[in-house]
Order: structure tokens, then C-alpha cells, then sequence
């Protein structure tokens, strides 16, 4: 009989200190990871579509919410100068997927054409048939010969003919 009140207080005294050693486990992992989650880029104000973002509108937060999908903006610099698709709610997280680079040519406005091989170059004035960032191919139409061909984009704002 002895034998079984010191088995059952040892078996007491075991699930209280399991139970310690695991609220103080459980307790060391959710700190660390609640203050890794960085921050996230927020408007100020309503941004519509096709407008450009500003640094003047936009505010850094401490995210919160463990829930929170990974495709928000982190920093401002990630933001600023961009163009949103989307219209951008205050205290919202601004999603990059829904941000573009502003374009460098327009379509309707005059761009000069360049094709070049070996040390010829020719250039023409041209009229773009498609918006286009750098990078981006687009048609151009050939102001002197209507002809229309396609051309990237480049950053001094010329747009140059691929070879066919």
C-alpha cells in the first residue's frame, strides 16, 4: 500500500513537470516566429488601376496575421514608380503580382526604329501598334512605308527590328 501513494505522486509529479516542459516549448516556438514575419507595404489612400504609386501614399506595417499569403510587398523600393492593375485599398497589402513597370513606349506616339548588322545601322520613325516596357516586343508600323514589323523595346525609348 505504501507502494502505490509513492507510485501515484511520482505519476503526479511527472505530468505536472511534462506539462511545464511542454508549455514552455510550445511557448518558445510561437515567439520567434510571430517576430519573423516581417513587414508590408500598405496605401495611405485609395490607388485606382493604371495610376502610379507614390511613396507619399504608401506606409511600412508589422504583419500580424500568420495567415497571410507570401506574394505582398516587403519594402517601399519594391513598390514606388510601379503601376497597379488593380484598384489598392488603405491598410490593405499590396500584392506584386498585381503591380507592372510603367511603359517607356505608347502605342499612337512616334518611336524611332532601328535595325542594325554588323556596323549598318537604319533608322526609320515608327508609330507603335502596343504599349511596351523594356524588355517587351511589340508591332510597330513604319510611318514611311506602312509596313509593319516587330520590334523590343529598349531603354533609351527606341524600339529595335528583329531580323526575320
Amino acid at each position: 500500500m505504501m507502494f502505490r501513494r509513492t507510485h501515484e505522486n511520482a505519476a503526479r509529479i511527472g505530468r505536472k513537470t511534462i506539462l511545464s516542459l511542454l508549455s514552455l516549448i510550445a511557448a518558445a516556438l510561437a515567439s520567434p516566429a510571430a517576430a519573423d514575419m516581417g513587414m508590408a507595404v500598405v496605401p495611405t489612400r485609395i490607388i485606382y488601376p493604371g495610376e502610379e504609386i507614390s511613396v507619399s501614399s504608401l506606409n511600412t506595417v508589422e504583419v500580424t496575421n500568420p495567415n497571410l499569403a507570401g506574394d505582398y510587398a516587403q519594402s517601399v523600393e519594391e513598390v514606388s514608380g510601379m503601376i497597379t492593375n488593380r484598384t489598392l485599398l488603405p491598410g490593405r497589402t499590396i500584392l506584386v503580382s498585381s503591380l507592372r513597370v510603367p511603359y517607356l513606349v505608347k502605342r499612337g506616339t512616334n518611336v524611332r526604329i532601328t535595325f542594325g548588322i554588323g556596323n549598318m545601322t537604319i533608322s526609320a520613325s515608327g508609330s507603335p501598334l502596343q504599349n511596351g516596357s523594356v524588355g517587351d516586343v511589340i508591332r510597330v508600323r513604319n510611318i514611311d512605308s506602312g509596313l509593319s514589323v516587330s520590334g523590343t523595346v529598349m531603354a533609351d525609348g527606341t524600339v529595335q527590328v528583329m531580323a526575320k
